[in-house]
């Protein structure tokens, strides 16, 4: 088969695993094309974790015709019985004739084991076929799924002098209602959104989200919220502990542990991590979110979680979000702070930078530090 079909089939089975950003997790996202004679006969993407994978829905589309077609798919098929019966065995028994997988599942329960068991019936398996993309697709999930540690995507809405508040805690609002909308399909994305207390105590938020769906083209998920809080201060009332749906967290101090207030947050569902001292790791918080399988976390702020992640050098990604104005006051509080710095080669520097605009805000996209 020419290369250059390969990769426009392969092209669209990546451009229809992105549907299913924010309802697979911690699965990964995965897209899959029949083709016959030329033509796509059959489509499917995962859609929602512990339902059907994205080759049976497109096997299911295409239905008697997928008997001597080609499969494309942009991660290896599942080889073993979870939530749904193994994928590998459901092209062998739909006739496929040739399977071509965009990239290797690392994941030790697939690991080759999808390809053997398709290769062993006789069908040709080709692999490779733009496998970058395919894996910038699943950078989440193959983080996670390698060391168990979560994906970390630092948000954050700045004045043009780096600023996320007044002196008095306001901050609403620095960015326009542009960005504040792609900060919902964030909240989206990612499995957790993380902020710590006094965020909670200033500002009382929901830590949902509040997505449109029609213009963003995904499912609306509420992700789990994450309070670091190590003297258990969140009051029991604060809005992020009363959605009835057991995703609220709290991360404290271990010395909390008897407190007779834990028994409430209990009752209404809250999960608590509990850590030692009460200046905590970002590791640790990490690591222990990811024993939750939660395999990525958008972090929100404030200032002291934000310079702990830049000191710890922990961020895989991010977005900052500049709005045109100026608080300039020393007393204001800085998005980031901490640091001595003396001279410019020592400083953060944002990998990879994209620039977006927001109307009358600017975003500044980033990889790693």
């Amino acid at each position: 088969m020419d290369k250059t079909v390969d990769e426009k089939f392969m092209a669209r089975a990546i451009e229809l695993a992105f549907r299913g950003l924010g309802g697979v997790n911690p699965n990964p996202l995965v897209g899959a094309v029949v083709v016959k004679d030329g033509k796509i006969i059959g489509e499917g993407w995962h859609k929602k974790y512990g339902g059907p994978h994205a080759e049976v829905w497109a096997l299911n589309e295409a239905g008697e015709e997928a008997k001597g077609a080609t499969i494309y798919v942009t991660l290896e098929p599942c080889s073993h019985q979870g939530k749904t019966p193994p994928c590998a065995k459901r092209i062998v028994e739909a006739g496929i004739k040739r399977c071509v997988i965009a990239c290797v599942d690392p994941n030790p329960l697939v690991a080759g084991k999808g390809i053997k068991i398709i290769e062993d019936a006789g069908i040709k398996v080709d692999f490779g076929i733009l496998e970058k993309e395919a894996k910038e697709v699943n950078k989440v999930f193959l983080k996670y799924i390698e060391n168990k540690i979560p994906y970390l995507f630092l948000k954050c809405g700045i004045t043009l002098d780096g600023k996320i508040a007044t002196r008095s805690g306001k901050s609403k609002w620095i960015t326009n209602e542009l960005a504040r909308e792609k900060v919902q399909f964030l909240r989206t994305k990612f499995s957790a959104i993380m902020v710590g207390i006094n965020t909670v105590l200033k500002d009382n938020p929901s830590l949902d989200s509040r997505l449109d769906e029609e213009k963003f083209g995904i499912e609306k998920r509420n992700p789990f919220r994450v309070v670091v809080d190590p003297n258990l201060e969140s009051p029991i009332d604060s809005k992020f502990l009363h959605f009835n749906d057991n995703k609220a967290i709290i991360v404290t101090s271990n010395d909390n542990r008897n407190l007779e207030k834990v028994k409430e947050y209990e009752n209404l569902g809250t999960r608590l991590i509990y850590l030692e001292g009460k200046i905590f790791k970002m590791e640790d918080i990490l690591k222990e979110l990811g024993k939750l399988n939660i395999d990525s976390v958008l972090l929100e702020g404030g200032s002291g979680l934000i310079s702990t992640a830049f000191k710890e050098n922990v961020i895989d990604a991010g977005e900052i979000f500049i709005a045109p104005k100026i608080i300039g006051d020393n007393s204001s509080i800085p998005f980031i702070s901490g640091f001595n710095f003396n001279s410019m080669e020592e400083v953060f520097k944002l990998s990879n930078p994209k620039f977006n605009i927001y109307g009358d805000n600017i975003s500044i996209e980033f990889e790693n530090l």
